[in-house]
């Protein structure tokens, strides 16, 4: 099982520039299955209302956006629903303070490492790096501009 954060599958929806190579990559990931947490589905809303709250998209485009991510996940995803257990082992790596993780991320983590998750892939290099950390398989599966990972 392959598990995707938000910020992997973002680019595939609005333009950055990670889009082309993360088009790239779901061009040639093997036909294992793919998910992603309903989470993931809260987190790109959030990603859109703050977008139409910064003045950098409108509300209709936010909406369209909004779907055209839902059919994708519909279509290519299996979604996770997290359960108590995610939501506590996320609980207890967020007291790793040295991991600098964010509630979010924790909450990815948990669920892909309580589902034996093949690989993580993220953009977030901190999440990243807190996943290695906490033995959780984590990638970000191109090469970030700047970085060499």
């Amino acid at each position: 099982m392959h598990y995707f954060d938000t910020s992997f599958l973002a680019p595939l929806i609005l333009p950055e520039a990670t889009s082309e190579a993360i088009t790239e990559f779901f061009r040639n990931v093997s036909a294992e299955v793919l998910t992603v947490s309903h989470w993931t589905r809260v987190e790109f809303a959030s990603l859109l209302a703050r977008e139409v709250r910064m003045g950098h998209m409108d509300a209709a485009a936010a909406r369209e956006a909004g779907a055209r991510f839902e059919t994708m996940v519909e279509e290519s995803f299996v979604a996770l629903l997290p359960n108590r257990d995610d939501f506590d082992r996320a609980g207890e790596w967020l007291s790793r303070f040295e991991t600098g993780l964010k509630a979010g991320d924790a909450l990815h983590l948990a669920i892909a490492s309580h589902r034996r998750a093949v690989a993580v892939y993220s953009l977030d290099k901190v999440m990243i790096a807190a996943g290695r950390t906490l033995g959780v398989p984590t990638s970000p599966g191109i090469l970030l501009p700047g970085h060499d990972d």
